[in-house]
Parts: structure tokens; sequence; C-alpha cells
């Protein structure tokens, strides 16, 4: 059955193949679709890591004294 979303061909060492198949078959999924569900959960955890390294920064620079406090911002 086509499809119309991309597809992605990826080369990956004969040990990585062997273990994601094996958690594939033991998740009921195929290969493609569990692979597909671990690209997702990593680039959520990238995006996690980026913005706290932006909240980071921003508390860095954050200025205590020119900040509004919970108070004055939710009346």
């Amino acid at each position: 059955m086509p499809t119309k979303n991309p597809r992605l061909n990826i080369v990956i060492e004969p040990k990585l193949y062997s273990l994601l198949s094996k958690l594939a078959s033991s998740k009921g999924l195929s290969l493609s679709l569990f692979s597909r569900d671990l690209i997702k959960e990593a680039l959520e955890v990238r995006e996690d890591i980026y913005w706290q390294e932006v909240a980071l920064k921003r508390d860095k620079n954050l200025s205590r004294s020119k900040s509004l406090s919970h108070k004055d911002i939710w009346k």
C-alpha cells in the first residue's frame, strides 16, 4: 500500500539491527514503527535539553530587582 509519508533509509551495525528487531518483536511492532517511535522519543529528549539550556541561560541573566512577582503578574 503506497504511503504519503516520506521514507528514510539508514545504515546501522548488525548488532544494533538485531537489538532493534528483537525489541520491536517483543512489543508486537514492525521494525519500522518501533524505529519511528524511538526517533520521536529521542527528538523529544533533544527538545527538552534545548529548552533547559535556554532556561538556564535566561536564569543566569535574570535581574531579580527588575522582575515582577507572581502576585503582580496575576492581579
